[in-house]
């Protein structure tokens, strides 16, 4: 009896023990069956009871209704459902459903199903509900959808019609301008976005500004609209919103830059320049008035006289060209030959076309004109040009119809070098590299039918001449020799303009020039040195140049050497010594106590002089606060910050062998005026250091001395302290003053 399905339960008042005992079974089975006895603890007593097992079957049929879509249809036809949506709100549709057991649900997007668990547009499940998201309504979205819902005791099916609303499409802009207007055309929008457009919204602007004026603050029902009061010159640009009742559409594409003036006028002294068989030149002067638009271009049309069949005078005017001239001047090509023609042409800018310009009537035929060849002033002459350079010459001439030009070189046809082209107004006679063989004249010749035109053309192709010939010395005497030759074989086909004459020494070889440009055969060689023997060449030259080789001479030049004795000159060097010299002496100056000073002087003297620095007749020892200096005879004395008692004689002694020298000054030390007591004070203790300093050092100096210390030499250094002393209190009280 331990199995769980068996337990023992006891149930009495909460006062009581408890009396009442059952024993529960969980999960009836047939096993269970049998008799049960039930003995207390305690007690001599047992209660016994039998279980029977019976079976009975029990057939259970679940409860099953069929599905139902719960969908609002009294706005629509059937069970068609019509919701509308702005584009860019989200939408959801939630559709109860109802059935048991649950019905499958299945959407569709017109003949497709719809099957989308994430993204923009998607499904979403609950238990009874069915709904269809969109985050971000696109204009796509638009479309009938389907909802059908199934399980075995039935299905059910519904239609939702999803209408997208949303601002409509802008217009397609045109505009045409006037002097100071323009007229803007539009068409209605491809699509209104789903409301009736209820009205327009116009702005234009500047050119190259960013800041749109509005022309219209309430819709405009129209699909034109005239803007005034623009300014002339001024480029323009304009657009157009379109407005339905969900909001103002994206704007139109800006209109071309146009600028607000009228046509120019029409051009102005149009003739018929030249005429042939299929062909008319034309020129015009630009319009008297063109503004501020410019002209663009012009516009040429022409229209036959006589036998054109009946149509409306517009449509009688032919084009001559496409798109537009640019230039004053038009050659129409194409013409009927022997009709008579009328020709008129336009000035075109950006507010349209001009007035016409009407020509006279012209026969389209040929005009016989004497051929006639219009040679250049520098043709006419002899035309001379190097070896291997370009000949290029442009030939120009007349004559109608195109004349016939031929070519010849003294009778014969022109050589494989010679290339010529010929166009219906000029000829080209062209060598791309001149050879000497090129040299002749050449004859053009000119014809149009039985009249003829020649002209001769004279080449001469030049190259730098030979060498001269037979280079000799004539004659030698002093420092001089004479030199004859004759002129080259060869003179490249040009005049030989001078010679160059060269010399050169047997022994080096180094050759130089004595004459540039010598027009004679012969030249005198001067200046040349004695005992050297000299050899010649010369160079023949012309207007390419000097010649590629030189001709020698057959013979040399030698100058004969005299015989000569040197007497070298007596010299005596001169004697730089010289004492001590001062150039620029010590000057007598004043200084501020606390600044430092320098004191200068300049001294000359060899051997260098060496120079000793004296205060009040005594050498300045190794101090710190003096500083001399030595540059190129300039001696600096630097006194660094000065005290009153720095005051006193220097001077500078300058010794070398020769002797010595000595520039003295005096030095005043000047106390700064307004001085704090505290600075007097700190001043008067250096001044008792300083004192002490200075009895010792001049004690120390005085045992120094190599000499004995005599009384003499005592009196001199107590007169030395007993001035310097002075020295101080006398700028002491100039400090107090």
């Amino acid at each position: 009896m331990g199995s769980r399905r068996h337990q023992w339960g006891a149930e009495a008042p909460r006062a009581l023990p408890p009396r009442i005992h059952k024993l529960v079974i969980d999960d009836v089975r047939p096993e269970d069956e049998g008799d049960y006895t039930f003995v207390p603890d305690g007690f001599a007593l047992t209660l016994s009871a039998k279980l029977n097992f019976l079976e009975i079957k029990v057939e259970y049929v679940p409860k099953q209704e069929p599905p139902k879509i719960h969908l609002d249809t009294s706005k629509g036809s059937g069970t068609e459902s019509t919701v509308v949506v702005v584009a860019g709100n989200k939408l959801r549709l939630d559709v109860p459903i109802t059935g048991d057991p649950a019905p499958v649900v299945t959407w569709s997007k017109g003949q497709e199903e719809f099957t989308a668990r994430e993204g923009r547009a998607h499904l979403e499940e609950r238990p009874g509900l069915c709904s269809f998201v969109i985050e971000s309504a696109e204009r796509g979205d638009e479309a009938t959808y389907g909802i059908r819902v199934s399980n075995p005791a039935g299905e059910d099916t519904a239609t939702i019609c999803i209408r997208v609303v949303d601002v409509p499409d802008p217009p397609n802009v045109r505009v045409t301008g006037g002097e100071d207007w323009a007229s803007l055309t539009w068409d209605p929008p491809k699509y209104d976005g789903g409301q009736p457009v209820t009205g327009y919204l116009l702005e234009r602007k500047k050119q190259g500004s960013q800041r749109w004026v509005k022309l219209n603050f309430e819709p405009l029902g129209g699909t034109t609209f005239e803007s005034q009061r623009m300014l002339e010159g001024v480029l323009y640009e304009m657009r157009v919103l379109a407005v339905n009742a969900i909001g103002v559409s994206p704007p139109s594409m800006n209109t071309r830059p146009f600028m607000p003036i009228a046509p120019t006028s029409e051009p102005t002294h149009l003739v018929v320049d030249d005429v042939t068989d299929t062909t008319a030149t034309l020129k015009w002067r630009p319009p008297e008035h063109v503004g501020a638009g410019g002209i663009d271009g012009y516009v040429v049309e022409y229209q036959r006289q006589g036998g054109a069949p009946p149509c409306p005078p517009e449509e009688q005017w032919t084009p001559a060209h496409e798109g537009l001239v640019p230039r004053c001047s038009l050659t129409a090509k194409g013409l009927p030959t022997g009709e008579q023609l009328q020709f008129r042409v336009f000035s075109v800018n950006i507010a349209g076309r001009s007035p016409p310009a009407l020509g006279q009537h012209v026969t389209i035929r040929e005009i016989v004109e004497r051929p006639k060849i219009r040679l250049p002033r520098h043709l006419r002459q002899t035309y001379v040009r190097k070896v291997g350079e370009q000949v290029n010459l442009v030939i120009p001439f007349q004559g109608k119809p195109r004349p016939q030009v031929t070519w010849s070189r003294e009778g014969q046809p022109l050589g494989s070098s010679v290339n010529v082209r010929t166009s219906p107004f000029d000829a080209v006679f062209f060598i791309r590299a001149a050879a000497r063989e090129d040299s002749g004249t050449y004859r053009m010749l000119l014809r149009v039918e039985a009249l003829e035109d020649e002209a001769e053309l004279r080449l001469r192709v030049v190259d730098r001449p030979g060498p001269p010939r037979a280079v000799h010395v004539t004659e030698v005497w002093g420092f001089n020799a004479a030199l004859e030759w004759e002129p080259p074989a060869d003179d490249g086909n040009a005049e030989v303009t001078g010679y160059t004459v060269q010399k050169a020494d047997t022994r080096t070889m180094e050759w130089f020039t004595v004459y540039e440009h010598n027009r004679q055969p012969r030249c005198t060689v001067s200046e040349l040195v004695m005992g050297n023997e000299y050899l010649f060449r010369v160079y023949s030259e012309n207007q390419c140049g000097l010649s590629e080789s030189a001709a020698l001479s057959t013979n040399s030049a030698r100058i004969p050497k005299a015989g000569l004795n040197l007497k070298p000159p007596q010299f005596q060097e001169h004697d730089f010594r010289s004492a001590p010299q001062f150039l620029t002496p010590l000057v007598d100056r004043s200084a501020v106590a606390g600044y430092s000073t320098a004191l200068n002087c300049a001294v000359r003297g060899h051997p260098k002089p060496k120079v000793v620095w004296l205060k009040n007749q005594m050498v300045l020892g190794p101090d710190p606060r003096f500083l001399a200096r030595h540059s190129q005879g300039v001696l600096t004395l630097l006194i660094r910050k000065p005290g009153p008692f720095d005051g006193g004689v220097y001077g500078c002694r300058a010794v070398n062998e020769l002797g010595e020298a000595l520039t003295e000054c005096r030095l005043e030390i000047r106390a700064g005026a307004g001085g704090d007591p505290r600075s007097r004070k700190r001043s008067r203790s250096q001044r008792v250091k300083r004192q002490r300093r200075l009895r010792s050092d001049g004690a120390r100096s005085c045992r120094k001395n190599v000499r004995p210390v005599t009384k003499r030499t005592q009196s001199r250094c107590r007169r030395r302290l007993h001035r310097e002393r002075w020295t101080q209190e006398s700028g002491k009280s100039l400090g107090r003053e």
